[in-house]
Parts: C-alpha cells; structure tokens; sequence
C-alpha cells in the first residue's frame, strides 16, 4: 500500500495535478507546544504558544488514518519533545503503525537516563540540534541552554549509542547563520570525531527572523513545491493541519483540523487544490505565504527521487546532499536556498 501510494504521488507530483488519490508519506507533528529556551531564528518568538501537548485522541485519530500510507513522521514542532510526558509511547504508536519516527532535541533534558530510553525506543532517527561550535555563540542562539552542559549530554549520548551498538541515525545539526558560519570548519571537524554520531549536518537558516526580506524570486517557482504533493503536513498540537511548516510560521490558514476531517479530505481540501494548481502554472507567487517563503527548493529531480524510496532513507540521505551542495560539490540548482538581504541576520 505505502510503495502504491508513492507511486500514485510522484504520477500527480509529475503530472501536476490537482487532485491526489493518495496521501502525504511525511508529516510534521507537534506533539508539544512547550519549550524550555528562548532562541532569536525560532518561530516562537513571534508566534506565542501555549503550555499544551497534543491530545491523546488528536494524535490516535492521525496515526490511525496516515496508518497504511504515511511513512515518516516527526514528532516535531514548535515545542522540545522531551517536554511532551507521552512521548515514548508516542513514538512505539507510530512503530505499531508501521511508521518510522525523528526527533529534534536541544538537548538540556538529554540526561543518561532518558539517553537510555530513547536507545531502547523504536526511535530511527534523532537530530541533535547545536548552532554553533563557539560557547559565544551557541549561547547566543540558544537562550537558557548551558553550552558545556548540552555539548557534553550530545557527546555522552553519542557514545552511548555506539558501545550499545544501537540503530537509531544520530545526526548533529547546526543551523547556518550570519554570527556562526564562520566556524563551520572547527563544527563538522569535532562532532565527525565522535563515536555514534552518524552524520553531521549543515542547514540553512529558513525563517524570516534573522534575515527579514529574505524570499525566493518568481524564476524559483518554475517547478512545484514538493510539500503540496509529498509533504511533510503540518499538524499542530491543537490538530490544525497545514500545507507546511512555512505556511504557519507565515501567518498561513489551516486547511484542516484532523480532529473533525479526514485526512484525504484535508489533504484535498480546495485550498490545497488550489495552491497546486498555481504551483503547476508556475504562479506560486500569487499565494501569500509561497511569496513570503523561505523554504529550501529541491530540483524535481529530487522530488521524483525521494517518492521512489521510504521516507526514512529520504531522511537519511537529506543531510548529505545538503552538505554537498552548501560546498559546492554539487550543484546550486538542486537545492535553492531563499534569497537574503544583504546584512540581514548579522549580530
């Protein structure tokens, strides 16, 4: 069912069509809304959240209905997971389902305790989350974290994976800005040193916080956006679903609440009807939140090729073609970053 319904997506990915006889392979789902810093890029800081987790009955109904077709879920958004008490049991629920799980942390709950948890969970893939190699800056991007104390709970973490041997991809991730891009070189180098640590990965900063102005121009829309065919979804803790994660940073409505619809009728809701119809026209420009947009833009040909695989090695080969193209080992076309203003996110 699951290679089936790639299948039927990359058709209407290729085809442009409209209207979809299947169902997102990924999804973003919140299953906290709280946190525990205070960082300058991240969405909340605009966007206030309360102190809540997803509902029981929210997160059940989702899993249950994305049960044959979803294939990769993370239990992300704009809170730390290890705040979400149910996370755990999350987690085996989407492994009871057949789906495949990641989690983002910023560490500071990352103890040898839940350290141990985590590597006898079902867990396939964990980000963690460090933006910066310097304590100066780390500090300066991760407000309230201890630079010493997060570091060394990754690095113990790390290990821990490897004497256990255990499967769960451990990525180290660090977010590319203007007040940290400077120490690239000295990151990849002490974190490709550490025993468990599978990947490192450099991303690009995505939100309009820290460079305001920053957007793609209307010659990066010639080929569709790929979360309007594929996804990931976004599903809030309250079960407000949108076409993105962008789309709710950028002040976008939602096309849906997974506690009253279905998925099929969300993900075919005539508001995302009608955005892949301006995707397909090459007028994504006219959708307030696409123009605003800061996402990266992969080539077609990538889209194509992560409906050919499981989500979960569309995530494990994500942050190497990233890494080789922000060092020009492969070319620019295949992931377009957004455009910034010259200055912007500088410190």
């Amino acid at each position: 069912m699951r290679v089936f319904n790639r299948w039927k997506l990359l058709a209407g990915y290729l085809l442009k069509r409209h209207d979809l006889k299947a169902l997102p392979v990924e999804y973003i789902v919140e299953t906290t809304a709280k946190c525990n810093l205070y960082c300058p890029m991240c969405p909340r800081e605009t966007h206030k959240q309360p102190k809540e987790d997803m509902a029981d009955e929210i997160f059940t109904r989702l899993v249950e209905q994305a049960g044959s077709t979803g294939e990769h879920m993370m239990l992300i958004g704009l809170g730390e997971p290890f705040l979400d008490p149910k996370i755990f049991d999350r987690i085996e629920y989407c492994e009871k389902h057949g789906i495949s799980t990641l989690l983002s942390t910023n560490g500071t709950l990352l103890d040898e305790e839940a350290s141990g948890r985590i590597l006898n969970s079902s867990l396939e893939h964990i980000t963690l989350s460090f933006d910066g190699f310097s304590k100066e800056s780390f500090e300066y991007y991760r407000k309230g974290a201890k630079f010493e104390k997060v570091r060394d709970n990754f690095v113990r973490f790390a290990r821990m994976k490897h004497e256990r041997a255990a499967k769960v991809q451990v990525v180290v991730q660090m977010v590319v800005m203007d007040g940290n891009a400077h120490e690239i070189a000295d990151f990849q180098k002490f974190w490709s040193g550490i025993p468990g640590v599978d990947q490192v990965r450099l991303k690009a900063d995505e939100t309009n916080l820290m460079q305001p102005g920053a957007a793609h121009p209307a010659s990066d829309w010639n080929h569709p956006c790929h979360y309007l065919w594929r996804g990931a979804m976004y599903v809030k803790h309250s079960g407000d679903v949108y076409p993105c994660c962008q789309s709710y940073m950028l002040n976008g409505a939602p096309v849906g609440n997974i506690g009253t619809q279905s998925l099929a009728e969300i993900f075919n809701s005539p508001p995302m009807q009608r955005m892949r119809e301006l995707h397909a026209r090459k007028r994504a420009g006219e959708i307030d939140v696409c123009s605003r947009c800061f996402t990266t833009i992969p080539h077609p040909m990538l889209v194509a090729g992560s409906l050919l695989f499981h989500g979960k090695w569309v995530r494990k080969a994500l942050p190497v073609i990233e890494r080789l193209t922000y060092l020009a080992k492969l070319p620019r076309t295949l992931l377009r970053p957004p455009r910034p203003v010259a200055g912007g996110g500088r410190r």
